[in-house]
């Protein structure tokens, strides 16, 4: 697979776009083209029409390349989620049209400019993936055939290991993060292999693994490991039980995200106050989420949580107009994140650096204890506006396939390359923080990546050709 598409046809990528720009005078209209546009987007890149999808297996066994998991997950948050909070910006209450509401034509008029802004930043993104994406990566390394399944269920158990020891050294907690996402993404990638396989005791040791995440991630009080912890295991076995996973994964889905806004809403209550011990604010969000009357909260939910384009507003209306843009400041703070707090004790807090463009643009007052980190392309936007998210959402794109196709190189291919390594080390790629924390977690992921390798090479686990 060689890049040898023409250039206009990634020009068309922006049309929507342009086309959204064309009736900026219009909020509605604007807004609609723009969001309607990222679907668009979504047709010409997963149909293969901008650049062929690569080839070199079924689509259905290489949905964790980025051109596919990443930008559903990232794009399809950033541009697709906006949906109910400008429904709310009409006059909706729950899917019904209020009799009397007063529109406020400003918050209309801002929400379809960021609309615009989501709709350039996902054109850019899948640029930068579609540009760097040359399959079949060149083999340089391989994994003997018959060890792979037993080598994911060792790395499950021993980064869970690791990563339970470097929670307890101060100023290393980071790599906790990140070997405790590639704990949970190998455990589970050897669910789907022992299962198929018949292998019983992994298949038990396996489901042990998954069911202790699970009830983590349950009383984390946060939605995405919950939602995160089911679709990996949905996507991981949908090639051997396709018909399966779609009839069961999906509806499980669907109620998750019914189901999950009263629970989480009340844990947070209960056991964040220190009201109650977390198995108690777990079982009492059990029933509230259960046995919840009316859709206030998740409506609240869509219009407000589902979605950061409410933030994003705020930024958007400091942002030239009090506040300069950035520039080049917001990078040079990351190079500060990058060194860990264990060489450098009195680093700057980084939640202290990111907090401090919030209160600046009085998305939050600095009396509150509420964190509201911005969203990637809201960093885009604060260091250079419409050419700041261009070039930042492409490196985005272009760095997230660039580790891919390295890790696929370096472990012998899409397995262990992408839906291991990749997966579990740079799942960071699929929500997109503030500059500081994915700079960071990216720079020390890629160091972790050649150090497991090192590790891999010296074991023989990964042998050259």
């Amino acid at each position: 697979m060689h890049n040898t598409t023409p250039i206009e046809r990634f020009v068309v990528l922006f049309m929507p776009w342009l086309i959204s720009l064309l009736f900026i005078s219009d909020p509605v209209l604007s807004y609609f083209t723009a969001w309607l546009g990222s679907f668009v987007i979504f047709y010409l890149t997963l149909s293969g029409w901008i650049r062929p999808l690569p080839d070199d297996m079924p689509v259905a066994s290489q949905i964790m390349r980025p051109v596919f998991l990443v930008q559903i997950i990232f794009a399809g948050y950033m541009a697709c989620s906006s949906i109910f909070y400008f429904m709310n910006l009409l006059g909706y209450d729950n899917f019904q049209k209020l009799n009397y509401f007063l529109v406020n034509d400003n918050k209309l008029r801002v929400a379809a400019q960021c609309q615009r802004y989501y709709c350039l930043g996902h054109a850019s993104f899948v640029s930068g993936i579609l540009l760097f994406m040359n399959y079949p990566v060149k083999q340089k390394y391989f994994v003997k055939p018959g060890k792979l399944s037993g080598l994911l269920l060792t790395t499950a158990l021993v980064s869970l290991s690791v990563s339970i020891i470097l929670l307890r050294i101060p100023g290393l907690s980071q790599f906790y993060y990140q070997l405790n996402s590639l704990s949970f993404i190998s455990g589970t990638l050897a669910l789907a292999f022992a299962i198929p396989e018949k292998k019983i005791w992994n298949t038990l040791i396996c489901i042990t693994l998954y069911l202790f995440n699970f009830y983590q991630a349950f009383i984390s009080g946060f939605k995405e490991p919950i939602i995160v912890s089911i679709l990996v295991l949905g996507i991981f076995l949908y090639p051997s039980y396709k018909k399966l996973v779609i009839i069961t994964f999906g509806p499980v889905l669907i109620l998750l995200f019914a189901f999950l806004p009263a629970y989480v809403s009340s844990f947070r209550q209960n056991a964040w106050s220190g009201a109650e011990s977390t198995e108690d604010a777990s079982q009492i969000a059990l029933d509230a989420a259960l046995h919840q009357e009316g859709g206030d909260t998740n409506w609240g939910f869509l219009v407000f949580r589902l979605s950061e384009i409410d933030m994003f507003t705020e930024f958007v209306e400091s942002t030239p107009s009090n506040i300069d843009y950035y520039g080049m400041r917001l990078v040079n703070q990351s190079a500060i994140a990058i060194l860990p707090r264990i060489f450098w004790p009195s680093k700057p807090s980084t939640e202290d650096l990111v907090m401090e463009r919030v209160y600046a643009a009085g998305v939050v007052n600095r009396a509150s204890t509420v964190s509201a980190k911005p969203a990637f392309i809201v960093d885009a936007y604060l260091s250079g506006g419409v050419f700041g998210i261009f070039v930042s959402l492409f490196i985005y794109g272009a760095l997230a396939q660039y580790i891919s196709l390295k890790a696929e190189e370096l472990f012998g291919g899409y397995t262990l390359g992408t839906a291991l390594i990749f997966t579990g080390l740079f799942q960071i790629f699929w929500r997109g923080l503030s500059f500081e924390f994915l700079i960071n977690s990216v720079f020390w992921s890629y160091v972790s990546m050649l150090v497991m390798f090192k590790v891999f090479r010296s074991k023989n686990i990964v042998e050259k050709l």
